[in-house]
């Protein structure tokens, strides 16, 4: 007798998950109005929608190609993603004292953003195939080397914030492929030995880079050059109370002393105008994003698709911690965007493309 075959339809789409992110969406458009209002970035809040709309559009038709077949062509795809970052370093366009984007006629992307889906997709293959069984020292390098090899060329552009998304790929993708505790401690070792000599060495980080990671535990310091930014935007938080200053009334954005309020810097400006009871709603909507995330992960069909949402999982957990972190004082400033709430077309088109990657897996959960 011939099994029969689910047929996939929209219905099987995760509504609840893309109205959350609808919300974010939407409170990022209206946010970046507010917060570039009397600025010369005044009319980004529209690319910002027209960015969420393309986005929107590529998710739908993401989520209907089988994700076994893109999983199929990861290592075509792999390849296309180290030329494009070659091809940053030969005719990239230089800005903010980096060379990260590729311009097309009147517009430009950034190439390191994309290869962060390939990163997942390449992270789930590799362990995917090696059926789940546990990991030898020579599976774990070629992991390293897969993963490493983009990363290297991120981090030459220079962009220290966006190579260090690759980070939790790998992580994830070795914490379901089967690393043992003994594994992960020499690792986690000769991780912070590196980090050790790298800093030491004083060949890789430019010196800016150095004033960023150091200045975060004092910005008064250096008020005036390397701990500004971080003293503007704890400002503009601990400004906006337990309600908020009102849109388009928060002094620090308003009056231009918080920096790019409408990207790195969009969870202050938004704090300081819909205080701590907005911040805490922005945290829970991201907080049950990923938790339904996860529970799509915990019942897909196979290895490669809860693979595939784990390592978004852990892309936007990074992301989010790392840019919530920023704007409070307790990490760096780092360049890292606030997923589907900061300014930016790379930014918002990859966090789609995953979720259409997502909603793939999770469509195909009870096909045969």
């Amino acid at each position: 007798m011939i099994p029969m075959r689910r047929f996939l339809s929209f219905r099987d789409f995760d509504w609840p998950l893309l109205a959350m992110v609808l919300t974010l969406c939407t409170l990022s458009v209206f946010e970046i109005y507010s917060a570039t209002l009397h600025t010369k970035y005044i009319g980004f809040h529209s690319k910002q929608l027209l960015y969420i709309i393309a986005g929107l559009v590529v998710m739908f038709l993401f989520s209907k190609i089988d994700y076994h077949k893109l999983i199929d062509f990861v290592p075509w795809i792999y390849g296309v993603g180290l030329l494009s970052l070659l091809a940053v370093r030969l005719v990239g366009h230089k800005a903010m004292g980096g060379k990260r984007w590729i311009r097309i006629g009147p517009m430009q992307f950034q190439p390191s953003e994309w290869v962060k889906l390939i990163m997942i997709l390449a992270v789930a293959r590799y362990f995917a195939n090696l059926g789940g069984r546990s990991l030898t020292w020579k599976d774990i390098f070629k992991a390293f080397a897969l993963v490493g090899l983009p990363m290297i060329l991120v981090l030459v552009q220079p962009d220290l914030g966006t190579a260090l998304t690759y980070t939790p790929i790998l992580i994830a993708g070795l914490f379901l492929g089967g690393i043992n505790l003994r594994q992960a401690l020499i690792l986690i070792t000769c991780g912070a030995a590196l980090i050790v000599g790298v800093w030491s060495s004083g060949k890789v980080l430019k010196p800016y880079q150095k004033a960023r990671l150091t200045n975060f535990t004092d910005p008064g310091n250096d008020p005036k050059g390397a701990g500004y930014q971080l003293l503007q935007s704890k400002i503009a938080v601990g400004s906006g109370g337990i309600w908020g200053k009102g849109a388009a009334k928060g002094t620090q954005t308003q009056g231009d002393f918080l920096p790019i309020p409408h990207a790195d810097f969009i969870f202050a400006a938004f704090s300081e105008e819909h205080g701590f009871i907005g911040a805490i709603f922005v945290l829970l909507l991201y907080f049950f994003i990923l938790m339904r995330l996860i529970q799509n992960a915990q019942t897909a069909a196979d290895l490669s698709g809860s693979l595939i949402i784990m390592g978004l999982v852990a892309v936007l957990t990074f992301q989010i911690a790392v840019n919530v972190g920023m704007v409070i004082g307790f990490m760096p400033v780092t360049g890292i965007p606030l997923p589907l709430m900061s300014y930016g077309g790379s930014s918002v088109l990859f966090t789609f493309l995953a979720l259409g990657a997502a909603m793939n897996v999770r469509m195909r959960r009870f096909v045969n």
